[in-house]
């Protein structure tokens, strides 16, 4: 702004220059020299008569600066705001809900590496989300138990009240645009073949705050910790609390997660569920909805079939 502020200096000179070639004393040194001699003998009325006209010119001129001036302040601000608008800050939902809408939209995406969740789709499977229930079923290869250089097939579903996420950042996941709600799925490394009971809450943490994790996209979380653990049946249940910084913002917001893990028979490899909303949201209702979802997670053998088991090649240009 400074520079357009120059600028338009440089040409107001520019302009007193044109306005001095026009002015009565300019006209005068042009004329005849009887003009001239009458030039030079101003009476008291003529003097005074110059000076108004030198008064005016320059009021005319102060008034037009300070109208440009005014006009390109006002552009100037109105840019601005349209900036923050076109990169997806709300400042006010921001203070309402100690988060921004849309965090992982299609401008905060661009740059930006695939998140590593572990979870390699099967060939010929697609991920279906039926609109009416908000069933997901998905069918993901894991690693054999017996041989770690073969697959074998599972079968992954749960009940999500959001809708499927598009994108070439996104596995299997499901989130509300508006209010960074949501579950992904996510599959670890091998686990020496250790009980799910037997596995340390470390481990888990590890995967959550892995650098190329999902949580990670904008940096890596801070402060995670483990509040609860139990095991129900073949699943264990972990509630989770971190903080992770907002796109806009960079700043750290505080999150909450309810996570469901569980190995498949056949394989040495964990699966979990992993549903998350912020701090303040949770307080307010998230929790029930997103417990609702952990607890319809559920996570199988797929069939024996003919089929070969080959991973899935994903077009990022199609998702």
């Amino acid at each position: 702004m400074k520079f357009l502020v120059g600028s338009f200096f440089v040409t107001l000179a520019s302009t007193a220059n044109v306005c001095d070639a026009f002015a009565p004393s300019s006209l005068g040194r042009k004329s005849s020299s009887s003009s001239l001699s009458m030039a030079t003998n101003h009476d008291r009325n003529g003097d005074i008569s110059a000076a108004a006209t030198t008064t005016s010119r320059r009021e005319t001129l102060g008034w037009m600066a300070a109208s440009t001036i005014g006009t390109m302040m006002l552009s100037t601000s109105t840019q601005a705001a349209n900036a923050v608008t076109e990169s997806g800050l709300d400042v006010e939902d921001f203070l309402r809900s100690g988060g921004v809408s849309q965090p992982m939209g299609v401008s905060g995406q661009a740059g930006k590496s695939k998140p590593e969740t572990g979870v390699i789709l099967r060939d010929g499977s697609d991920i279906s989300r039926d609109s009416r229930s908000g069933n997901v079923l998905a069918e993901i290869l894991l690693k054999d138990a017996e041989n770690s250089k073969d697959y074998t097939a599972a079968v992954v579903s749960f009940t999500s009240p959001w809708a499927l996420a598009k994108g070439f950042v996104f596995d299997v996941e499901c989130r509300d645009a508006d209010t960074g709600d949501g579950v992904f799925l996510m599959v670890t490394p091998e686990t020496n073949k250790k009980d799910l009971s037997d596995i340390p809450n470390s481990f888990f943490v590890n995967q959550l705050v892995a650098p190329t994790g999902r949580f990670s996209f904008y940096g890596a979380p801070t402060d995670m910790k483990i509040k609860n653990s139990i095991v129900q049946g073949d699943y264990r249940i972990m509630d989770v609390s971190f903080s992770t910084l907002a796109q806009s913002t960079q700043m750290e917001i505080p999150r909450k997660a309810r996570v469901a893990a569980t190995i498949p028979k056949g394989s040495n490899q964990v699966v979990m569920l992993v549903a998350s909303a912020s701090a303040t949201r949770w307080k307010k209702g998230s929790e029930k909805v997103i417990d609702t979802t952990i607890q319809s997670f559920r996570a199988t053998p797929a069939p024996k079939t003919s089929m070969k088991l080959r991973a899935k090649e994903r077009d990022p240009s199609s998702l």
